[in-house]
Protein backbone atom coordinates (compact mmCIF):
# COMPACT_ATOMS: atom_id res chain seq x y z
CA UNK A 1 0.00 0.00 0.00
CA UNK A 2 2.87 2.38 0.73
CA UNK A 3 4.13 2.43 -2.85
CA UNK A 4 0.67 3.14 -4.19
CA UNK A 5 0.09 5.85 -1.59
CA UNK A 6 3.37 7.54 -2.50
CA UNK A 7 2.52 7.52 -6.21
CA UNK A 8 -0.92 8.95 -5.52
CA UNK A 9 0.58 11.54 -3.16
CA UNK A 10 2.94 12.82 -5.87
CA UNK A 11 0.07 13.37 -8.28
CA UNK A 12 -2.41 14.67 -5.72
CA UNK A 13 -0.01 17.06 -3.97
CA UNK A 14 1.00 18.56 -7.31
CA UNK A 15 -2.64 19.12 -8.22
CA UNK A 16 -3.55 20.68 -4.88
CA UNK A 17 -0.50 22.96 -4.85
CA UNK A 18 -1.17 24.00 -8.43
CA UNK A 19 -4.78 24.88 -7.66
CA UNK A 20 -3.74 26.91 -4.63
CA UNK A 21 -1.05 28.78 -6.56
CA UNK A 22 -3.49 29.59 -9.36
CA UNK A 23 -5.93 30.92 -6.78
CA UNK A 24 -3.23 33.06 -5.18
CA UNK A 25 -1.98 34.47 -8.47
CA UNK A 26 -5.43 35.17 -9.89
CA UNK A 27 -6.73 37.16 -6.90
CA UNK A 28 -5.12 40.62 -7.01
CA UNK A 29 -5.13 41.16 -3.26
CA UNK A 30 -3.40 37.81 -2.73
CA UNK A 31 -1.00 38.23 -5.64
CA UNK A 32 0.64 41.14 -3.86
CA UNK A 33 1.61 38.77 -1.05
CA UNK A 34 2.64 35.96 -3.38
CA UNK A 35 6.16 35.67 -2.04
CA UNK A 36 4.80 34.68 1.36
CA UNK A 37 1.68 32.78 0.28
CA UNK A 38 3.05 30.52 -2.46
CA UNK A 39 5.49 28.63 -0.19
CA UNK A 40 2.71 28.33 2.37
CA UNK A 41 0.41 26.95 -0.33
CA UNK A 42 3.07 24.39 -1.24
CA UNK A 43 3.32 23.25 2.35
CA UNK A 44 -0.45 23.08 2.80
CA UNK A 45 -0.89 21.13 -0.43
CA UNK A 46 1.85 18.67 0.48
CA UNK A 47 0.42 18.02 3.94
CA UNK A 48 -3.22 17.93 2.82
CA UNK A 49 -2.42 15.29 0.21
CA UNK A 50 -1.02 12.82 2.76
CA UNK A 51 -4.30 11.61 4.33
CA UNK A 52 -6.10 11.86 1.01
CA UNK A 53 -3.54 9.68 -0.75
CA UNK A 54 -3.70 7.08 2.01
CA UNK A 55 -7.50 7.03 1.83
CA UNK A 56 -7.49 6.74 -1.98
CA UNK A 57 -4.88 3.96 -1.97
CA UNK A 58 -6.91 1.99 0.59
CA UNK A 59 -10.03 2.38 -1.54
CA UNK A 60 -8.17 1.21 -4.66
CA UNK A 61 -6.80 -1.83 -2.84
CA UNK A 62 -10.24 -2.70 -1.45
CA UNK A 63 -11.74 -2.51 -4.93
CA UNK A 64 -9.03 -4.63 -6.55
CA UNK A 65 -8.43 -7.38 -3.96
CA UNK A 66 -11.06 -9.68 -5.43
CA UNK A 67 -9.97 -9.12 -9.00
Amino acid sequence: MAKLAVLIHVILATSIVGALVVAIVSVPSLADQGKQLIPLAALVGFVAAIPLSIWISRRILEQTRGA
